[in-house]
């Protein structure tokens, strides 16, 4: 006759399971390797593709926030279908590597270092395009106290909280920061203002992307029926 596994081993052997599961996603989550940013010199668009928006900013930057709450949030939300937007929140700081360590300057002291790297994990723990923008335009708004605005603004739209957190206080945060240093000081010609946006590895026309984004985002759709059908009072 087999005895029966008591009721407490059991729970333990479960636990134990728990514990070894949830290792193994922070594993996942947290050393697999960075996806690349897209190559600005060499991106080419597939027909029919969406336009793809990458914004160059920091979190502290007037501009930046201007941008990303009166233009970027807006044309997205008129005009999501057409339009695929990457965030590269760095600007013109510069990354520091001393015994493995890494480190950054940015332009608006470290509080500003600490909301880039909330939004460079916000920017990748958020699957959801619409979301994931929200959460930006809402911290933007008020980054002087970086994880109050995270935790505020992400229990608004998300329920992300303890992945980004998580993101922030581990290494994987300061890799995405270095990551997107990388692609902002890869941009040619170089980043002179803040916030700079290429629209398919393009930086032409800044002026009028930063005043009127979606109308420059309908003239790189071109004339497919579903960009006539968004952008048709918008240009």
């Amino acid at each position: 006759m087999s005895q029966m596994v008591p009721t407490r081993k059991r729970i333990v052997i479960i636990i134990c399971i728990v514990v070894i599961l949830g290792c193994l996603l922070r594993i996942l989550l947290f050393n697999s390797p960075l996806p690349p940013l897209t190559d600005q010199t060499n991106y080419q668009r597939a027909i029919g593709a969406p336009v793809l928006v990458m914004v160059f900013y920091e979190a502290l930057c007037p501009d930046s926030k201007y941008f990303i709450t009166k233009q970027l949030l807006t044309a997205y939300e008129v005009a999501a279908p057409i339009m695929e937007v990457m965030l590269v929140p760095y600007g013109k700081a510069t990354t520091s590597e001393s015994g493995g360590k890494l480190s950054f300057d940015c332009q608006h002291g470290p509080t500003e270092c600490q909301a880039n790297i909330y939004h460079a994990c916000a920017a990748e723990a958020i699957e959801d395009p619409l979301v994931r923008l929200q959460v930006v335009s809402c911290m933007i708004r008020d980054n002087r106290l970086p994880q109050e605005a995270m935790r505020k603004c992400v229990k608004q739209y998300s329920e992300n909280i303890d992945l980004i957190q998580k993101c922030y206080d581990s290494d994987h945060g300061l890799e995405l920061m270095k990551h997107n240093g990388e692609a902002t000081h890869s941009l040619r010609p170089q980043v002179t203002f803040i916030p700079t946006i290429t629209i398919d590895g393009s930086q032409g026309r800044q002026a009028s992307i930063l005043k009127n984004l979606l109308s420059e985002v309908c003239k790189a759709a071109g004339d497919t029926d579903q960009a006539k059908a968004i952008c048709k009072n918008a240009m």
